[in-house]
């Protein structure tokens, strides 16, 4: 291919070429020459920057201490195999526990627990402060059978026959026992219509101002013939307002019967809860009509 002299074009394309000529140069000296690097004007050193750098620090490690599984406090006597699998037990250790308490022997502490199950010291230095030992395990409560309320001396017993159907009495039939007047009858009358019917004699019990010797002897006249049927709840499952629902049972006391099933994981049997401080027979008694392990 020929090229063509510069004096071949024009005047005007030539003074183009060299303005072109001219522009490249000078780009490429700007290139080369001048710094286009932006200086850093941010400057992450000052105090608000590092203030908020630590609260979203703090922030990040509350957000990783809040997904880690929470831990209770529970009683080591009814660790269950997944239980201990969970807690970091070997199965020889829970075998050794479980072993331990079939022979109806109780840990008592964290030495007797490392003496029994034979765990680690830095094993027993994590869960030892989340063990909780009620009082009934190291004072144990003797057991008593219930008390037939019906039988307390000093009261002649009508036989069940002949006695009046307690969903059924009028208030001048209850006037008939002696220390129940106008106002205990209408209150007896108010808390059957709040209960939707009496289910079980003990729970004339719960009747605000009568005294005990009173309700003997309104038992001995009455009795519940026709029961108003109960949906029993799972106190396995039930939360303590759950619990506290039971007429006749404070919050505080259903409080006690929920920590103490949370402590044992399970309950087999309502007759257990008789070694919770505070709860009485009577209390017992009630409680049966309500609660449930199914």
């Amino acid at each position: 291919m020929e090229l063509k002299s510069h004096f071949t074009f024009s005047k005007q394309q030539r003074s183009g070429i060299l303005l072109l000529l001219l522009v490249i140069v000078s780009l490429l000296c700007i290139y080369w020459f001048v710094d286009f690097s932006e200086e850093d004007t941010f400057d992450i050193s000052s105090a608000e920057i590092v203030s908020a750098q630590k609260q979203m620090d703090s922030l990040r490690l509350v957000e990783i201490e809040n997904r880690k599984p929470k831990k209770y406090l529970f009683n080591p006597n009814f660790i269950t195999d997944y239980k201990g699998y969970v807690l970091g037990m070997s199965n020889e250790e829970i075998d050794r526990l479980l072993q331990y308490r079939k022979e109806g022997k109780w840990i008592n502490s964290a030495t007797d627990f490392k003496k029994v199950t034979g765990v680690s010291d830095s094993l027993l230095n994590e869960l030892s402060p989340y063990f909780k030992f009620p009082d009934w395990v190291t004072n144990p409560k003797p057991k008593n059978n219930f008390k037939n309320y019906k039988s307390e001396k000093g009261f002649a017993e009508k036989p069940y026959e002949q006695k009046i159907d307690l969903n059924k009495a009028t208030e001048e039939q209850l006037q008939q026992v002696s220390g129940i007047g106008e106002a205990l009858s209408k209150r007896i009358i108010s808390y059957r219509e709040k209960l939707g019917g009496f289910s079980n004699d003990i729970q004339l019990y719960n009747v605000f101002g009568l005294e005990p010797s009173v309700v003997q002897r309104t038992l001995n006249l009455f009795t519940v013939k026709t029961p108003k049927a109960i949906s029993k709840i799972n106190v396995n499952t039930a939360s303590a307002s759950d619990i506290s629902t039971i007429p006749g049972i404070s919050f505080e006391m259903a409080k006690k019967i929920w920590e103490f099933r949370r402590l044992r994981e399970k309950l087999t049997s309502i007759q257990e809860l008789d070694k919770i401080e505070g709860m009485t027979e009577r209390k017992l008694q009630l409680i049966h009509l309500y609660l449930s392990v199914e």
